[in-house]
């Protein structure tokens, strides 16, 4: 029995060895300027409302504005960039636009003397983000081979986290170091964005030949019909669930509601992030191994238990325990999604197939935090939570339902 286990566990870990050997370059590379970016991000977003309404005099109305119209435009964005890089076979460039803007608006943050200063900032940075997501996802399956698709998105996935927690961790530092200095952290938060230009500007190779064997497409109807009908039911499915997921903003308060102390609520978004980190890359890799269906579906499942838990929170320890399965729910769920979409659909589509499922998840996204508030101060936070769960046992009635068909 005891060889039996350490041959089962050697085993696995050679399988990680080998599937890690096999993961190309360029996906390294995406994962790590995906890390630096985030970290940019991530330091600027925990603090940027505060510094909106201590520093500039924002109201929270001002603070939720500027927030939707920077992710409704990014949103939108993402359809065309994912479409131009089909037609002009472009990946690199677009991802290199996008990146690059968002750095280069940055400063503006720091020298911002009002909201509307924020707003231009927050604007540019979000379009940037439009401009480049699509093709980096795109590219991400340009250069894998389908049978790693699942352990190279979860581990682009997981390097991106690690930014994500980092973050915020470093611009807590800088405020406990130096006060509340916040330009000092928008000037400290564009030397990661820098380097995550330089890094994928001149690291990233994009596969010119193997590319070229594809048509040119641009948008019209014989496009997307031939995204097919698998892709499309994932885009109902995607929207349908992200119509009850709504924003963190709504867990921390509820967070803070329960017990957790102010100065501790940032650091169960760090929770958060690390488990996501953690349970990315393996159940990435697992599905490879046992397909996507049912991990897509169990994630799925796993937000709304995680989401009836928040309705009927009652102490601070549960906080944390419901945090870190909103982690592994987020582990288990985006990475399969984007490997899915790129084994669905054809190599020459790619582009528009994740600009058109972004654009369907941003959309429901920001419809999702408008009804999430409105139940929220109307009826009772339970509502808003219950509803989000709802969402999210149907979305998934409807995966698996449409698969059997």
């Amino acid at each position: 029995m005891r060889k039996s286990c350490n041959y089962y566990y050697s085993t696995i870990k050679v399988v990680k060895h080998q599937t890690l050997h096999n993961i190309p370059r360029n996906v390294w590379i995406l994962g790590f300027v995906s890390l630096l970016t985030d970290i940019s991000t991530k330091m600027i977003d925990a603090i940027l409302p505060l510094f909106l309404v201590s520093t500039l005099g924002a109201n929270l109305l001002t603070v939720g504005f500027i927030e939707g119209i920077a992710e409704s435009t990014a949103s939108v964005l993402k359809v065309f960039s994912g479409i131009l890089s089909d037609y002009f076979r472009q990946r690199k460039q677009l991802a290199v636009l996008g990146y690059g803007l968002s750095t280069l608006v940055k400063p503006l943050f720091a020298i911002a003397t009002s909201p509307a200063w924020v707003l231009i900032a927050r604007f540019g940075d979000r379009v940037g983000k439009g401009i480049r997501v699509a093709p980096r996802d795109a590219l991400v399956a340009d250069v894998t081979n389908k049978a790693n698709l699942g352990a190279a998105y979860g581990l682009r996935q997981s390097l991106d986290t690690i930014g994500a927690f980092t973050g915020p961790i470093v611009a807590f530092i800088l405020i406990s170091v130096f006060g509340q200095n916040f330009q000092l952290v928008f000037w400290v938060a564009l030397i990661p964005s820098i380097f995550a230009v330089v890094l994928l500007a001149v690291f990233i190779h994009e596969p010119k030949k193997e590319f070229e064997q594809t048509q040119k497409n641009f948008l019209d109807r014989d496009s997307l019909k031939n995204l097919g009908k698998e892709y499309w039911t994932l885009v109902a499915v995607s929207f349908l669930f992200n119509l009850g997921n709504s924003s963190d903003a709504f867990l921390l308060l509820q967070a803070q509601q329960v017990g957790v102390s102010a100065a501790l609520v940032p650091l169960t978004i760090v929770v958060m992030n690390i488990t996501y980190f953690l349970s990315a890359y393996p159940v990435g890799l697992l599905s490879d191994r046992i397909g996507r269906l049912g991990l897509l579906a169990s994630g799925f499942f796993l937000y709304a238990l995680t989401y009836l838990g928040f309705a009927f929170i009652s102490a601070s320890w549960q906080v944390w325990v419901l945090f870190t399965l909103y982690g592994l729910y987020q582990g288990m769920s985006k990475g399969i999604l984007s490997a899915m979409i790129a084994q669905t659909v054809p190599s020459n589509l790619r582009g528009t197939a994740f600009g058109f499922i972004n654009l369907a998840i941003g959309v429901a996204l920001l419809i999702a935090s408008i009804l999430a508030g409105s139940l929220w101060e109307l009826l009772t936070p339970k509502a808003a939570f219950v509803t989000g769960s709802v969402f999210a046992v149907v979305a998934t009635g409807l995966l698996l339902g449409s698969r059997r068909r």
